[in-house]
């Protein structure tokens, strides 16, 4: 009897810490060394984390990586759909040791025969109607909206509390096309971005964009003037409902 027990009690576990690790950490310390020159935040949502890192000095945008999670077998897994620190590792799985405790992640393995121990801390939470994993499949021009279904190529955009980045990657080709984020407020039909970092410009570190958005049949309609100034009007679907990987099969 106690094996027929065992699984849905995995499952609850798993989920359990999924749920945990919902919204953004700050890297503090990485094999036992503190970190103060260079800020690392990672935000977890819908079994997705993404992370964006940058020297403190000069804002210098030093990399990004991200993709889907999983706890399995006591273990926390993550699949990388893009990394700009190496990115011959994409496509590949991570197994890790992670325990939590008082808004603390240790996370440890062993890579290429050395240990990494990274801790990270929690910030503090914050959620919203925006909360969640994001990818986008539509935009409006001259008034008439044109839709698509993301792929391998496609931008995502990770909020989870009160920090924001998007990514443009390509799953299948490893090639990195850009990454900003930092944090945001969402209300009342306002959603505001206050920039920490982009990787196409350092320049752009300290911006403030402001856009209305509306949540409706559960897409984030986002709408407002880009940083360019020119009109702009997305769709942004749940992750989990938006992207069709290759091979999959269509919903009925």
């Amino acid at each position: 009897m106690k094996r027929f027990v065992l699984i849905p009690l995995l499952l609850i576990f798993a989920w359990t810490q999924a749920q945990d690790l919902d919204g953004a950490w700050k890297l503090t310390h990485q094999n036992g060394n503190e970190i103060t020159e260079e800020e690392y935040v990672k935000i977890y949502q819908d079994n997705y984390f993404s992370f964006g890192a940058k020297k403190l000095a000069d804002n210098h945008f030093i990399g990004a990586g991200g993709g889907p999670i999983e706890f399995k077998d006591g273990y926390y897994y993550e699949t990388l759909d893009f990394f700009t620190l190496d990115p011959p590792q994409v496509g590949t799985t991570n197994k890790y040791k992670l325990d939590l405790t008082n808004g603390k992640m240790v996370i440890s393995s062993e890579i290429n025969g050395r240990m990494l121990v990274e801790i990270w801390e929690k910030l503090p939470e914050r959620k919203d109607a925006l909360s969640g994993n994001w990818v986008i499949t539509g935009r409006k021009r001259d008034g008439e909206i044109s839709r698509s279904t993301p792929g391998a190529r496609r931008t995502i955009k990770i909020l989870g509390g009160g920090r924001f980045q998007w990514v443009a990657f390509n799953s299948e080709t490893k090639e990195f096309s850009g990454s900003g984020g930092g944090t945001y407020t969402a209300e009342n039909g306002k959603y505001v971005e206050n920039i920490t970092f982009f990787s196409r410009d350092d320049s752009r570190v300290g911006a403030s964009l402001g856009f209305d958005f509306e949540v409706i049949d559960g897409e984030w309609h986002h709408s407002g003037q880009s940083s360019t100034g020119n009109p702009i009007y997305e769709i942004w679907t749940p992750y989990s409902l938006g992207y069709k990987p290759a091979g999959s099969k269509p919903q009925e």
